[in-house]
């Protein structure tokens, strides 16, 4: 910390004298109201609000760009970090982000100006306006036909929530790969999982079919018409929906890092699915994009839309806050607009009052989502927003023996999925997919998580072993987990095996993991991504010999079309390669069985 922090102010300052200068005396006061009052919705003892530096340094935040709107205009913008922390490159606010899916947002708005030219129906069968391929109807979707209607507001029932993006060296998979689970896709086909016009269920796979319909209907690529009939209309002038950038335009891209503040490799991950995740912008850019629905919303002329698209796009439909592209906020009669986005090493958050005037955009390259809604409340409490900001609440805390936390070191199971209680970084944590949360004892057995609403409570038996916790939300009790204490005995799905496994491996706990590996394997025998783990783990417990032999019977087996044992070895290298694992036991492996290395 001591060396990061002069790092930081380093890149504050350059900012601070590049981006304020024009700024009244009123504005600065109102930048420094939110960067000071920097906190999660608990305050845990004497613990006060912060700078926004300090709390980027607590969350591992490499860069962030701010965009403020007041009465339907910027009122500021600002950047802090860096850009590109290797090249000492530090965020401005032209700094472009992929933050992945707030492109959503853009991509509807390009659908409904289609739809509004007279160009595309809402309710039409998509298989009418696609011409390169088809959606593959069955029976689950019960005879019902899928229309834009349905694919912009996550209500058609399809699969595939996300995209994991791929490496700019590739191989990158075409969208219509992506779109029936061809390898080098990394996702499974998108298809439908219940009916249309059922529910709501967020599908990114569902926004890819829409860009495959502006695609076959303009016959241009998607970036071009984006940018000629969405973007530059709109003023989102330096955003670009190429992917990836081109090479003249790198030098504004912000590199990525995961939430341990390591660097994605290669900078950046690329994503054929443009319209569901691949939008570079800055948060300026994505203001007039907010402005120009506020003022749309209220009767007046929109750069791209007609008041009917206005209203569509920002009207929830079927569910409560789904609407075409946004999602709708009712917080007590106020009502706000919004998108968040999360792709691999970015993430981002906009909201915009519908009546006020008022809007936020923060993006980040890195995948630490805490700090969006803390910088959001701050700006919120500063310009007064209606019905919006969360006054924090304080409790109390107390320390707890090494040797009483130790014992509720373990696995717990609930609701069909789990929780682990462990320690990394020398440091007790509380985990949930995919959440490293701190405990908050309030007692000897009761705690809670900041990032969580449950207060948890260990159980013990008459000799007293923990035997799980209870869970209470604001006085609700709710069925209590159960602490796996014979993993040989387990009967659980073996994607919830391997995400146990992945965990203990990650926190190093090697022989715990193992036991779960050997357990996953051995109830199912034929899962393959399985067996690979379970070589990894021998390997990593220093049994050389056994993880050969599972690795030589599985490397040529197929996993998947065109993706064998020896692809997902590489690709484990690689992740443990970015987790900064000692590699040294991998490379031994792959040399003896002459596996070339990713």
């Amino acid at each position: 910390m001591r060396y990061l922090l002069p790092i930081f102010a380093f890149a504050f300052l350059f900012v601070q004298l590049n981006a304020q200068n024009s700024y009244t005396q009123e504005t600065l006061q109102k930048i420094k109201e939110v960067e000071n009052n920097i906190c999660g919705s608990i305050l845990i003892n004497d613990e006060n609000p912060v700078h926004i530096l300090d709390r980027m340094a607590l969350y591992n935040v490499k860069g962030l760009s701010l965009a403020v709107i007041k009465d339907h205009k910027i009122a500021w913008a600002k950047g802090y970090g860096w850009a590109d922390e290797e090249e000492k490159r530090p965020v401005t606010t032209e700094t472009l982000f992929e933050p992945g899916s707030i492109s959503k947002s853009l991509n509807a708005v390009g659908i409904l100006k289609l739809v509004q030219d007279g160009k595309l129906d809402l309710n039409t069968d998509i298989n009418a306006y696609l011409k390169s391929w088809k959606f593959p109807y069955d029976s689950l979707s019960n005879g019902k036909k899928i229309t834009l209607t349905h694919l912009l507001s996550h209500t058609a029932g399809l699969t595939v929530h996300g995209f994991p993006g791929h490496d700019i060296k590739g191989p990158v998979p075409s969208l219509l790969q992506v779109l029936d689970g061809i390898p080098p896709s990394f996702t499974p086909a998108v298809r439908s999982q219940f009916e249309p016009g059922l529910r709501f269920q967020y599908s990114g796979g569902g926004t890819s079919i829409s860009q495959i319909i502006l695609t076959d209907h303009v016959q241009q690529p998607y970036e071009d018409w984006m940018y000629a009939n969405v973007l530059r209309p709109i003023g989102m002038v330096n955003s670009t929906y190429a992917q990836p950038p081109s090479e003249d335009f790198r030098h504004k891209c912000a590199s990525a890092y995961n939430n341990d503040g390591l660097p994605i490799d290669g900078k950046f991950h690329v994503y054929p699915e443009q319209a569901a995740a691949g939008l570079w912008m800055t948060p300026s850019d994505l203001c007039e994009y907010i402005i120009d629905m506020q003022l749309a919303y209220q009767g007046k002329p929109s750069k791209v839309l007609n008041e009917e698209m206005v209203k569509l796009h920002l009207t929830a439909h079927i569910d409560q806050s789904a609407a075409m592209g946004t999602f709708i906020e009712d917080h007590d009669g106020a009502l706000y607009f919004q998108h968040g986005a999360g792709n691999d090493g970015f993430c981002g958050q906009f909201y915009g009052s519908l009546t006020d005037g008022y809007g936020v955009v923060i993006f980040l390259n890195t995948e630490s989502f805490k700090i969006l809604g803390e910088v959001i409340n701050s700006v919120a409490k500063a310009y007064g927003w209606k019905n919006f900001y969360n006054e924090p609440k304080r409790k109390t805390s107390i320390s707890i023996d090494e040797k009483l936390l130790q014992s509720y070191e373990g696995i717990y199971l609930f609701d069909n999925t789990w929780a682990g209680v462990g320690k990394k970084d020398n440091e007790y944590h509380f985990f949930t997919p995919w959440t490293f949360a701190k405990m908050h004892f309030t007692s000897p057995t009761s705690f809670f998580n900041v990032e969580f609403r449950a207060v948890k409570e260990f159980i013990k038996d008459h000799n007293g072993n923990i035997t799980g916790y209870t869970r209470t939300v604001e006085d609700k009790p709710y069925p209590p987990s159960i602490k796996i204490t014979n993993v040989d005995t387990l009967q659980i799905a073996g994607s919830l095996i391997s995400e146990i496994g992945w965990y203990l491996f990650e926190i190093k706990d090697f022989k715990s993991s193992l036991k779960y590996f050997k357990r996953g394997n051995a109830i199912y025998p034929e899962d393959h991504n399985m067996a690979i783990n379970l070589a990894h783990l021998y390997l990593y417990n220093n049994e050389f010999e056994k993880a050969k032999e599972i690795y030589q019977q599985r490397r040529k087996e197929i996993i998947r079309a065109a993706y064998s044992g020896e692809d997902l070895m590489r690709d484990d290298y690689t992740y443990l390669k970015n987790k900064k694992f000692d590699l040294s036991p991998l490379n031994r492996m792959f040399d003896e069985l002459k596996i070339t290395k990713p």
